[in-house]
């Protein structure tokens, strides 16, 4: 679950980490009376939407006295903000940031994240940050550094300050980041995030360092231990067929493609779409089902997947273990004669129950194409929309 940037900082802000002054608004009005309150002319008006690269949308916008502020807040709320993150819809603003101008005099990189090759939390710092963090890591990757540490002990002062010695940062510098540095540790431990980020960490020209933007990611599986930070879950900002999903326990993830996919267990799904787009086909979604799919899990399934208008063909891929491959096959037919499914479909089960399974689906009488391996499948699945 991500948090809001405003969210994030304030988190950062009981931690102790330096932020900029600032105050959340949902209207213009609100805008105005946060600048009123901030008692300053030079002003930045952020969109709050879960997405990096608002700069480059334009949805940061720098301002001059109150009337500016209103303007910007206008132009902003109530819209929709296209970035290189958002896919081509754009995420909705429903609140914006406004916060003091900074001067900076140097921007930083910092993060804490998951190495899942070393099974442990990793720091991961740069002495160049800002809106190019990215271009840097691909064009100059030894700029990007990184330590891992214990999930038990945390990254202390003094680890972190040795880190910073190997850099070219000032001596003078390297206290106050390892302040911070550390804290983003603490953070994404005590509240079992999956990334702390800070870009930019910003030195101003008194020498005193800002976090300028913050980026918390949250663990969906730690959330009813964190009942505070469940409650600032904005579902606003995410697909309404991925919060659909999560009502009946199903892994939904919408893509680009024509092809849904319907399949149980996570492994079993990245594969199919593997094979959708080996046969030359592109895939319209992840979904995984689980283990123990009922009826009901089956037909909400087939309902999410043709919410999405780009749908030519559909492809259930099911492997019968805990799950019985006949339940499976009435649940297909119940969706298919519910929902009165006008798209190709085509079935691939395999495991427990499977003989039933296919006679159910042979004597329905319903245009259900049968596969008997996946590959099969994925290749009369392609072919179906190839030949629309």
């Amino acid at each position: 679950m991500n948090l809001h940037e405003y969210q994030a900082k304030e988190i950062f802000r009981q931690y102790g980490i330096p932020i900029p002054s600032g105050k959340v608004a949902r209207t213009p009005e609100e805008a105005v009376a946060a600048a009123r309150a901030l008692a300053s002319d030079k002003l930045v008006v952020k969109a709050q939407i879960h997405a990096g690269g608002r700069g480059k949308g334009g949805g940061i916008i720098k301002v001059q006295g109150q009337a500016e502020v209103s303007q910007a807040a206008k132009k902003l709320l109530g819209t929709r903000l296209k970035t290189p993150q958002t896919g081509p819809s754009g995420q909705p603003i429903d609140q914006v940031l406004v916060e003091v101008q900074t001067e900076i005099s140097k921007e930083y990189y910092a993060a804490i994240i998951l190495d899942r090759s070393r099974a442990k939390p990793c720091l991961v710092f740069s002495e160049s940050g800002g809106m190019e963090i990215e271009e840097v890591a691909k064009k100059s990757p030894q700029a990007i550094r990184k330590i891992t540490f214990s999930p038990r002990s945390g990254l202390n002062h003094t680890e972190v300050r040795q880190f910073l010695k190997e850099t070219k940062i000032d001596s003078k510098d390297i206290e106050a980041l390892s302040r911070i540095l550390s804290m983003l540790a603490k953070i994404f431990l005590e509240k079992d995030a999956s990334l702390v980020e800070i870009n930019p960490l910003v030195k101003k020209p008194s020498g005193d360092l800002l976090a300028l933007d913050a980026k918390i990611r949250i663990d969906d599986n730690a959330l009813e231990l964190h009942p505070e930070l469940a409650s600032l879950h904005d579902s606003r900002q995410e697909d309404p067929r991925e919060t659909e999903a999560k009502k009946f326990g199903l892994s939904y993830v919408g893509l680009d493609g024509n092809i849904g996919c319907m399949v149980n267990g996570a492994g079993l799904a990245m594969a199919t779409m593997d094979l959708i787009k080996l046969a030359g086909g592109e895939p319209a979604n992840f979904l995984d089902v689980g283990g123990g799919a009922s009826q009901e899990k089956v037909t909400a399934a087939f309902r999410i997947i043709l919410t999405d208008p780009k749908v030519q063909a559909i492809l259930v891929n099911i492997f019968g273990g805990i799950m019985r491959c006949d339940v499976v096959a009435e649940g297909i037919l119940a969706a298919v004669k519910g929902l009165g499914l006008k798209v190709p479909l085509v079935v691939r089960l395999e495991g427990t129950k499977v003989k039933e399974g296919k006679e159910i689906l042979k004597k329905s009488g319903l245009k259900v194409m049968s596969a008997e391996s996946l590959e099969e499948a994925a290749k009369k699945a392609v072919s179906c929309v190839h030949s629309r």
